[in-house]
């Protein structure tokens, strides 16, 4: 996707200063247009055996045999496993993609799906001692186990599946004012781990009863309306549960694409009414107990005070809950009637194709996982196993697209998670002490449940003004993050990073090291894992020519080599846009 963006100017502190004046130059060319577009070779279209056949006709009287059975689909190549595991996790180690190559793309997901689910986040901030007084009202420790987590943990789908989910029902860090704030944070995310491979109904109703989201929106501590006083309920929850968590602002069809009235404009999915209805069936939730020295009251869902509860009949869109229904009640028909709403599957489906694949997919790939949420073949909907299983086997999203719409700007925060798990970074103490990742100028511009708002670090609908995409209505939530800003700060971060690692977390580069003397060998097998096999020979050319200025003859030279290549490959476009 070339031309995308026009390039901003170098930053001061030039990223490749390191280098020598012949690298350096070549190296800021490619880092110049870090915001831009990226093209890419290469090709993922596995080669399958023909269908084709007919009925056998007979010759006389005897049978014609049957034809031979299709031959199985070829394994995927290098290229094609290193693709999918970017998009299905976060990196492709060598040994990941000889997996994924002897056994194929189902079968990792099997594997993947099959691990447990273990070291939990709260149970790991009571293990190093986070659990003290001293961390009632700060976020001492979260950030440590997140990164933890998504930089080492095995299961690395669920991982990508629990950020992505995070991103959709945001909780900020930004909006927990409570006591053990660090800890509510850690059990929400534990939660997502819980239900990522479940059932979309399950995980609506932990999310709603949950500690974190309770006081995030608001649903904690609403109470019915007084006469008297004038208090309505808060309706902060009952807005965002249908506008983001389930079923959008405007109705959809079974592709994504929006239904309109006769005069033409997009129908609206509810109105200010059903607003105000479903806030009086979120009232009376609090928490099951509150303390100052034990932060495990933050894992317990929300328990219901009767008294508080709205009396009088309710409804929930277009479905009635009688007066003598009492709160969890009404809750249930709250959740069964929005997790059964036909716009579900496509909206929450559409956003969960881009977070894993696609920013701008077709209607036809949305329709095709849609359908699967309605119904995983075994009459179960909202099976997000099979969602997500659907996502990445789509044929949309295991053949390289070419057009100008195709594929997604790598998330920040995906490029950091990438070079730790490629070189297998580590940190010697346990800590994980990367920290918060947030400024956009010296560090990423976003850092996990960090978002600024509940609408989350980039909106799904964003389409990029002024930009190739802009003009074709292409959306590209990532671009929302994208500026002169953050492409800097990436890149200075990048370096520091690569070359020094961050906090106490350090990668190794041992077997780059042994093919740093043969420059074009290094950068093709940086690019492959990096890449997926969408950084053209042309850019892998640019960037080994670079490299070999840069003397081989030390162990030193050596390493600024590797260092160097990661860097500028990092930096060029046709990795940023992931394809």
């Amino acid at each position: 996707m070339p031309d995308l963006l026009t390039a901003p100017p170098a930053p001061a502190g030039d990223p490749v200063a390191s280098l020598n004046p012949a690298a350096a130059a070549l190296a800021a060319a490619t880092l110049l247009s870090a915001c831009g577009g990226g093209g890419g070779g290469g090709s993922d279209s596995g080669a399958a055996g023909s269908n084709a056949g007919g009925n056998p006709g007979s010759s006389a009287g005897a049978a014609t045999p049957p034809p031979p059975p299709p031959p199985p689909p070829a394994p995927p190549t290098d290229a094609q496993a290193a693709r999918f595991l970017a998009q299905a996790g976060f990196a492709a180690t060598a040994a990941d993609i000889a997996t994924v190559k002897a056994d194929g793309y189902a079968a990792w997901l099997d594997a993947q799906f099959a691990l447990p689910v273990n070291d939990g986040h709260f149970d790991w901030m009571v293990g190093k001692g986070y659990a003290i007084a001293a961390n009632v009202n700060n976020f001492n420790g979260l950030d440590n186990t997140l990164w933890r987590k998504l930089m080492s943990a095995p299961d690395m789908l669920r991982q990508r599946v629990v950020l992505a989910l995070s991103e959709i029902f945001v909780v900020s860090m930004a909006g927990l004012p409570v006591q053990w704030r660090g800890f509510m944070g850690a059990a929400y995310v534990d939660l997502l781990e819980k239900h990522a491979f479940g059932n979309y109904r399950a995980l609506l109703e932990a999310v709603t009863l949950s500690p974190a989201m309770g006081n995030y929106l608001n649903m904690r501590g609403n109470q019915k309306e007084d006469p008297k006083t004038g208090r309505v309920p808060d309706e902060n929850y009952a807005r965002e549960v249908m506008q983001l968590f389930s079923i959008g602002l405007v109705q959809l069809n079974a592709d994504g694409t929006t239904k309109q009235g006769t005069d033409g404009r997009p129908l609206d999915t509810y109105t200010q009414s059903n607003i105000t209805d479903l806030a009086r069936v979120f009232t009376g939730w609090d928490h099951d107990g509150n303390s100052a020295t034990d932060p495990g009251y933050v894992m317990k869902p929300m328990v219901h005070t009767a008294s508080r509860f709205s009396t009088g009949a309710k409804k929930v869109l277009d479905v009635d809950i009688p007066a003598t229904a009492d709160g969890p009640t009404a809750l249930k028909t709250a959740m069964d009637t929005l997790a059964n709403h036909a716009n579900v599957g496509p909206f929450i489906g559409r956003q969960l194709i881009q977070r894993l694949v696609i920013s701008n997919p077709s209607p036809a790939y949305v329709a095709r996982v849609a359908a699967v949420w309605a119904n995983n073949g075994s009459g179960v909907r909202g099976d997000l196993k099979a969602v997500i299983r659907a996502i990445l086997l789509d044929t949309e999203a295991r053949s390289v697209p070419t057009s100008v719409s195709a594929g997604k700007l790598r998330e920040p925060v995906h490029r950091l998670l990438q070079w730790a798990r490629t070189f297998g970074a580590a940190s010697p103490t346990g800590l994980w002490n990367v920290g918060d990742t947030s400024n956009p100028a010296t560090r990423l511009g976003q850092s996990p449940l960090r978002s600024g708002s509940v609408f989350n670090f980039f909106r799904p609908g964003y389409v990029p003004p002024g930009t190739t995409l802009g003009a074709n209505g292409v959306t590209a939530p990532e671009f929302q993050l994208c500026n002169e800003s953050t492409v800097a700060g990436y890149l200075n971060f990048m370096q520091t990073t690569i070359a020094s690692g961050v906090g106490e977390v350090k990668a190794v580069y041992t077997t780059e090291l042994a093919l740093a003397a043969d420059a074009p060998a290094l950068v093709a097998n940086l690019s492959l894992r990096l890449g997926g096999g969408g950084i053209s020979a042309a850019t892998e050319s640019t960037i080994a020519t670079a490299v070999a200025t840069i003397s081989a003859s030390t162990d030193t030279g050596k390493l600024n080599r590797v260092q160097a290549a990661i860097l500028m490959l990092m930096a060029c476009p046709e990795y940023q846009i992931q394809k």
